[in-house]
């Protein structure tokens, strides 16, 4: 690895962070307050990091329904900042160690693509929409509150000999737990995002280089396998589910697995997706209209369309008109 902890803890780098922590953030009163002796509270940081006294502080604890109800955990503003001084240094290099099919919270990935990738997936297999083509569908169960972090550390350590960083990054993985000890990652941390997919890569090339998926795309916790083979997939089910549960401390959620035809509709990633069209989740779409109900604006629309962009949405769009206009936005393309 060439960075090292020097890089993550320099001045430059802790300047450059908050330069880039600041982006959307400058009104908020947490951010003004530390803006306010920013130099002072930069050098204590820095100072500590240098002499390893540095500790994570404590959560700020709220709820968002984003649709199911999830728990956030806030860190300090100070914190924050290390999490992004050490996201910039970090991200480009395990970033390279990800499979290409891996899309969640990585730079040109992201759902769209997902999608894109598999519809592409769905035309190879199907050998142009001639063949039955089934997915096995996965999700796990409470994914960000049963990450286990020693085997987050081990992980860690397979690739990061700098021990003064991996000290530096248990001491964020110890911050925080789920109820049960050593066990959980924070949902608002940034340095979270970086994390699960470190620790779900080891998954990803476990289905790609031991079990020979070819057609295998993962969002996050989210997972999907296309084969024309029924079986094959059936097959795959139990090596994955004790993969998961023997390696990671992970469990399969008993609700949220199936297999089914591509052409009966797959739930994935907010649309259900068909052979030749895609629409999106009737609760996706109720809320978005209940939000846009609530706050229309000429923004909120204009995101709307570019949501609704990616599939078979006339209907709702033409809702979302009737909405837009009942709201009193007259200017559509403000």
């Amino acid at each position: 690895m060439r960075h090292t902890y020097n890089n993550i803890t320099s001045f430059d780098n802790l300047l450059l962070s908050w330069q880039e922590f600041l982006c959307g953030k400058r009104k908020r009163k947490d951010v003004t307050e530390f803006s306010l002796k920013f130099m002072d509270n930069l050098l204590l940081l820095h100072t500590e990091l240098i002499n390893k006294t540095y500790r994570h502080g404590g959560y700020t604890a709220f709820k968002i329904n984003d649709p199911k109800p999830r728990d956030i955990h806030k860190a300090s503003v100070r914190d924050r900042l290390l999490h992004h001084a050490i996201y910039r240094i970090l991200y480009p290099y395990f970033d390279c160690k990800f499979i290409f099919d891996s899309y969640s919270c990585r730079i040109g990935k992201g759902t769209h693509r997902a999608m894109n990738r598999f519809r592409s997936f769905h035309w190879i297999v199907s050998k142009n929409n001639t063949r039955t083509v089934w997915v096995l569908k996965c999700d796990i169960r409470k994914f960000f509150a049963n990450i286990d972090h020693n085997v987050l550390k081990d992980i860690l350590a397979k690739s990061i000999g700098d021990s003064d960083v991996l000290w530096l990054l248990g001491q964020i993985i110890d911050s925080f737990d789920s109820g049960r000890k050593g066990v959980g990652l924070p949902l608002g941390n940034l340095t979270s995002q970086l994390l699960v997919n470190i620790y779900m890569n080891e998954f990803d090339h476990f289905a790609k280089r031991e079990l020979k998926v070819k057609y295998y795309i993962r969002y996050a916790d989210d997972f999907v396998v296309l084969s024309e083979d029924k079986f094959e997939l059936e097959k795959l089910l139990p090596k994955i589910a004790e993969f998961l549960q023997a390696k990671l401390m992970l469990e399969l959620h008993p609700d949220k697995v199936y297999i089914k035809t591509f052409a009966s509709g797959v739930d994935f990633l907010g649309w259900i997706h068909f052979s030749d069209h895609r629409v999106l989740r009737n609760t996706t779409k109720w809320r978005m209209y209940r939000k846009f109900f609530d706050h229309p604006s000429n923004e909120a629309y204009q995101s709307y369309l570019g949501i609704l962009q990616y599939g078979n949405t006339d209907k709702i769009e033409q809702e979302l008109d009737r909405l837009y206009e009942n709201g009193g936005i007259i200017n559509k393309k403000d």
